[in-house]
């Protein structure tokens, strides 16, 4: 260690003006889901449960590549640590170039696949055509997606976490004008709320890259797609997609599950689900400030620091999951009818509503210590700590097909979602956190 300490006052004026612009940005992409749940929730329970199957696909697309954001901002951290800053938009731009690759080759994927994806999670007649639908009018949108999270990797990486705030704020704001128009105006249905969001991601994402360019070019660095660095920034992803594949696994797991109680058991579950998203997506936002801090420190061999941070951001995340699981128990009702207009939809979900106020507390350890670990590009780790976790979860989670179908059942598989597979999330990370093994120093 160098026996540096930054004044408490310093770092926690940091932490603040990394995490109140990421939380602000965290959640404006969990908002056009929102905002695609209630607009589609006024065409009926077929719909919104069609949407709760295509929906759970493009958001397991997006988890399993988020490691472009995570990788990109341990990557680039370290780079700006180490006083690299050229070499950091460098990494940046491959990353890009890396994601609009993937971007494609999913919306191949996912077009020709679009109608077996739905059945095999459950999907049947009506709800499977509308899944279909959604999903081949939202998915031309991906690539634009997937830039957007490797810029906002950069962005965070050089602590500008404005630019991503701006840029997801307009899509957002976007989305729900463009949903709102396709569904109602011109009577698309839920294919106008797939088309809304294709359209709202790809400006988020040309424009995202255009701004990281802008500054590469100011500093010098190679634009151009450069094969080796391309493959940099997969090796260094490699370990996070595999930790999130293991959590996408889990979601669509429980997805799976929740189609098995009925149709309006997964219309309630979608919603709930929504929500969680996006109050883990708020709670993540300290979270996002660890990879920035804790990259930094570590790239500049500021041991103490990093410590020091931990601590006080999980205390911070833990405080702050508590006061949203109040909020929740105490608007569960209210909020259920707002996303939903049956009367069985809205029961489902107040009751699930009391599983997930209780349990954020406890997410908020766990987005925290996730967030430290890919900050100090703990990757490896966490993939083996993702893989146990999931293999945890999975016997609970099919249990729950034992259990009688509908309330029962789906408050039975969110206690085991919300207790059993976090909790052994966080029993992992705490115990890595507990150790000094994921504080390797340097660039």
């Amino acid at each position: 260690m160098d026996g540096r300490r930054l004044p408490l006052v310093s770092l926690t004026r940091r932490i603040l003006s990394l995490a109140v612009p990421a939380f602000a940005a965290l959640i404006a992409q969990p908002l056009m889901t929102l905002a695609d749940t209630w607009i589609v929730g006024r065409l009926g329970t077929i719909p919104l449960a069609g949407l709760g199957i295509g929906a759970v696909v493009l958001t397991t697309m997006v988890g399993i590549m988020i490691f472009l954001a995570y990788g990109s901002t341990a990557t680039v951290s370290r780079q700006v640590g180490a006083g690299n800053q050229r070499r950091a938009l460098e990494l940046g731009t491959q990353a890009m170039w890396l994601a609009l690759a993937l971007g494609l080759a999913l919306v191949v994927l996912t077009v020709l696949g679009a109608s077996w994806i739905a059945g095999a999670l459950g999907a049947d007649d009506g709800v499977h055509a509308q899944a279909v639908e959604y999903l081949r009018w939202a998915v031309p949108g991906m690539p634009g997606m997937l830039v957007m999270l490797a810029a906002t990797g950069t962005f965070r990486g050089l602590s500008d976490a404005r630019t991503p705030l701006v840029l997801l704020v307009g899509a957002a704001s976007l989305n729900f004008a463009l949903n709102l128009f396709f569904v109602y105006v011109v009577g698309m249905g839920i294919g106008g709320a797939g088309l809304g969001t294709a359209v709202a991601e790809t400006t988020m994402g040309a424009a995202a890259a255009f701004l990281v360019a802008r500054q590469g070019r100011r500093l010098g660095a190679r634009l151009r797609p450069v094969p080796v660095d391309m493959w940099l920034n997969l090796r260094v992803g490699l370990p996070l997609m595999l930790r999130t594949l293991a959590l996408r696994i889990a979601i669509l797991l429980t997805t799976y599950v929740a189609a098995a109680q009925g149709a309006a058991a997964l219309a309630a579950h979608h919603v709930v689900m929504q929500v969680w998203n996006f109050l883990a997506n708020a709670l993540d936002a300290i979270a996002i400030a660890g990879q920035t801090i804790i990259g930094t420190a570590l790239g500049a061999s500021r041991r103490d620091e990093a410590r020091e941070s931990t601590r006080l951001m999980t205390r911070w995340s833990i405080g702050v999951g508590a006061v949203l699981g109040l909020v929740v128990f105490v608007v569960r009702g209210p909020l259920a009818g707002f996303f939903a207009s049956d009367l069985e939809v809205r029961d489902h979900a107040a009751w699930l509503f009391v599983v997930v106020a209780v349990a954020l507390p406890l997410a908020g350890y766990v987005f925290l210590l996730d967030g430290v670990l890919i900050g100090a590009g703990d990757g490896p780790y966490l993939a083996r700590a993702g893989v146990v976790a999931l293999l945890i979860y999975v016997p609970l989670a099919i249990a729950v097909l034992w259990l009688p179908r509908g309330q029962l059942g789906l408050v039975g598989l969110w206690l085991a979602f919300a207790f059993g597979y976090m909790g052994a999330r966080a029993l992992t990370l705490w115990w890595r956190a507990r150790t000094e093994d994921w504080m390797v120093e340097g660039a």
